[in-house]
């Protein structure tokens, strides 16, 4: 070891116990710290005067306050090429999405021009593109048509979607506006991963529907379900919708790769699904393909967003469904929304407020529901063309909502012929990206419990449903953060030859044992959840040690030395069990040691008379001092019991 045990010993600092703090003091710090990490309203306390802060307040609650003072022409033509480009993609893609859900396809462009406008003033991303997308779609389809049919009764099908959407929209504003972001983050990477593949998988499934051309199909979402409903109509297959479908898939697929492998022609891939419209329409117009088989989308009504505040159900027995479906794709929805905004904001190097983005989210789904739009947010596909035009700030969505508006008041008509043979096509092609093989590879190579965790949202949406995988997949989350915190690990450190540092003896092979002495190191706040388990633990780590001298003719344990510097937290059972344990190991004629314990654990300590059971004397500042002064009193003294070197200690000390 470096260095002597006398010196080391005689230079040994007490850990101080910190001097009380009044609980309410202690309480809202513990409250900020949750709630208030980021400390939003820092500008506001900051300013000087009543109408100072009311401006800052405003800034933070629309942002558009903070770059629409400030914005140039320049920056304009940036944001009207964006917003061009991805009205291009919006406006195929809501229709599809709309077909999707098993609603109006109107909806799909009425939910593509008021919510971009409402998330232009209040959202703090810079490049989030606003729309519908397709897993909530499939959500909102799967979990109301289970018990609402959307052909027997459409209207009732269609307040519940408004309905629906209400819901999600105030429970995301009201995570936002009580701090409670952090409840998305049960929402685990390895999770999304697992239940966007998935749900992409079943997507792609339902629109065989459309490209095989079949009218009767099962409402389950399962793989088993789909493919038997496939196979057992293989007579009533149309070759027209075959050849149509995987010609514009193919097309679609060619330009996705072109943009690539080449980021400057992103507009080729961005343009591509609303050029397949065109073509589609032309195609059936000129040949008369409606007459031969192939589904159109028939008529698409003028104008703008009639109200919808009427619609809204909130009596029995339909509100509940209504307010389950809108809980749980409010939820998918905000963890796609804000993992998109944050990779993009990462890439611009700026930050965006997670808990002022569900506000964002949950006010514009709130408003939409009162003007016939249903669920919306970001999705990645519309986020990333927007991104790639060059966007520089939030009005590319108030363009792209324009080109919606002058759509939905002029271009409805020409919609007519659309085959829904191409909207299948365009489905599919948008939902191959959200497969990604690449993450599930590195989940496998770097943690196999993740992958497991992808694995079991991916196979429980694919043959199950898609709330069967979202409920697994947080299961199992929930279960390994549980493990976690029942089950910390626990590690014998070593002495690095020539120096005062200590080390895990399982990963540093030069680490060597002090005789007499077992370091232990626990890396988790100690609970009740897990004091049982650590007091076991530590017992059979000083019985395996004991053993291991005693079979090699070594000096037994004397001293065993806990390392708390990882040990952030402990409660009252914590604090019980060491006590527990100093009293078990006083009995077998040992002496526990604690170094480098933390600020609240000494203050938890000393309130509960622990400290004194141990002994002050018994606390160091680092590893290195509490084993060096272990070390001191086992050569001055003859080896006995460690209580009888105490006072030795204290007067070294």
């Amino acid at each position: 070891m470096g260095g002597s045990a006398d010196a080391n010993g005689a230079g040994s600092v007490r850990v101080p116990v910190p001097p009380a703090r009044p609980f309410l003091d202690t309480f809202r710090g513990n409250l900020k710290e949750t709630f208030f990490p980021d400390d939003p309203f820092r500008g506001v306390v900051r300013e000087r005067g009543a109408g100072r802060r009311t401006v800052a307040a405003l800034r933070y609650f629309f942002p558009f306050l903070e770059w629409a003072p400030a914005y140039a022409l320049s920056t304009f033509k940036s944001d009207l090429i964006a917003g061009i480009t991805i009205a291009s993609l919006a406006i195929p893609q809501g229709i599809s999405y709309a077909k999707l859900a098993n609603l109006p396809p109107v909806l799909g462009l009425y939910s593509s021009f008021v919510p971009p406008l409402v998330y232009a003033l209040m959202g703090s991303s810079k490049d989030l593109a606003v729309g519908t997308v397709a897993v909530a779609s499939l959500l909102i389809s799967s979990m109301l048509g289970s018990e609402v049919s959307p052909t027997e009764n459409p209207v009732l099908y269609l307040h519940l979607a408004f309905t629906a959407t209400f819901f999600a929209g105030v429970f995301q504003a009201s995570l936002g506006l009580l701090r409670l972001g952090f409840i998305v983050d049960l929402l685990s990477h390895a999770t999304i991963v697992g239940f966007m593949a998935g749900a992409a998988t079943v997507v792609c499934l339902q629109q065989l529907k459309g490209m095989l051309g079949l009218v009767h199909f099962t409402t389950s979402t399962d793989v088993v379900s789909v493919m038997e409903s496939v196979f057992s109509q293989t007579h009533q297959w149309r070759w027209e919708s075959v050849l149509l479908g995987c010609g514009f898939l193919f097309f679609l697929l060619v330009t996705r790769f072109i943009s690539k492998r080449r980021p400057k022609l992103f507009w080729i891939s961005a343009a591509a699904p609303l050029t397949s419209v065109v073509l589609g329409s032309v195609l059936v117009y000129l040949t008369h393909a409606e007459n031969h088989g192939i589904e159109v989308i028939g008529y698409l009504k003028k104008g703008l967003n009639p109200p919808s505040v009427t619609s809204l159900q909130f009596s029995p027995p339909y509100m509940m469904l209504a307010l389950k479906t809108g809980i749980i794709t409010g939820v998918i929805a905000l963890a796609e929304g804000i993992a998109v905004g944050r990779s993009f904001a990462m890439f611009k190097n700026y930050h965006i407020d997670g808990n002022k983005e569900m506000i964002a989210i949950g006010t514009m789904n709130v408003l939409g529901s009162l003007t016939s739009c249903y669920l919306t947010t970001g999705p990645f596909s519309r986020s990333a063309v927007n991104y790639n035009a060059g966007c520089r700030t939030a009005m590319s969505n108030v363009v792209m909502s324009l080109a919606v508006m002058v759509t939905l008041l002029f271009l409805t008509p020409l919609f007519h012929y659309t085959p829904l043979v191409v909207l299948s096509a365009i489905i599919v092609s948008a939902m191959l990206g959200l497969v990604d093989f690449g993450a599930a590879l590195h989940l496998w190579r770097v943690d196999k419990v993740d992958f497991c965790v992808c694995a079991g949202a991916y196979l429980g949406v694919v043959f199950g449903s898609v709330e069967v995988g979202l409920v697994v997949a947080v299961a199992v989350s929930l279960l390994r953060v549980l493990l976690f915190v029942a089950r910390p690990r626990t590690t014998v450190l070593g002495n690095i030859p020539g120096t005062m540092v200590y080390r895990r003896m399982d990963q540093y092979a030069a680490a060597q044992t002090v005789p007499g002495v077992l370091v232990l190191r626990v890396d988790a706040p100690v609970y009740f959840a897990n004091a049982s388990y650590l007091r076991e633990r530590i017992s059979r780590w000083i019985d395996d040690e004991e053993e291991r001298t005693k079979s090699q003719g070594e000096m037994g344990v004397r001293y065993v030395v806990l390392d708390m510097g990882a040990i952030g937290s402990i409660d009252t059972s914590g604090t019980s069990m060491l006590d527990e344990l100093n009293k078990s190991l006083d009995r077998r004629g040992m002496q526990i040691v604690l170094a480098n314990p933390g600020s609240e654990i000494m203050k938890k300590l000393d309130s509960s008379k622990v400290l004194e059971q141990i002994g002050h004397e018994w606390v160091f500042p680092t590893v290195g001092e509490a084993v060096a002064s272990c070390d001191y009193v086992l050569h001055s003294h003859k080896p006995g019991m460690a209580k009888d070197s105490a006072a030795a200690h204290e007067s070294m000390v």
